[in-house]
């Protein structure tokens, strides 16, 4: 199967490529890989950072709750700055794609929150269990007792 791009290449009259055109199809061809390195960055870190989080244990010290919120605001910080993270691969002519690299940069982001959000699940962080919400549950008011004993 052939593929077939998506950018044209100019041919003058003697059928020799353009220079110009082939310098530009090279830098945009540079910008997208560097989109898509991007956009893998925060995967090489999920790994390095569920090892850090499985280390630091089920306990509460400062060296868990310092690595767990590392675990947690990195992604955040870096799905809000998507934009600034991909600057440096926009072309000025718009000819550059670069909605995929950005959706799987935020994939990336997510899964990395995942695992913080599940670290703090297993430390008991998160309010998942009923008795968490304990406090909003409204409790009748017994209007009668018995002084028989129950059976």
């Amino acid at each position: 199967m052939e593929q077939k791009s998506t950018y044209s290449i100019k041919h003058n009259d003697a059928g020799a490529i353009d220079k110009e055109s082939k310098q530009t199809l090279a830098i945009r061809a540079r910008k997208q890989s560097k989109a898509f390195s991007i956009a893998f960055s925060p995967g090489k870190q999920i790994a390095m950072n569920a090892f850090m989080l499985y280390m630091s244990g089920r306990n509460l010290n400062i060296f868990s709750i310092s690595i767990l919120s590392s675990a947690i605001l990195s992604p955040v910080r870096g799905i809000m700055s998507v934009s600034n993270a991909f600057r440096s691969c926009e072309d000025p002519d718009g000819k550059i794609d670069l909605t995929s690299s950005k959706a799987l940069f935020i994939l990336m982001n997510l899964a990395w929150l995942g695992v913080g959000l599940y670290k703090m699940a297993t430390m008991k962080l998160l309010p998942l269990t009923s008795a968490d919400w304990e406090k909003y549950v409204v409790w009748k008011h017994v209007m009668e007792t018995s002084s028989i004993p129950p059976v």
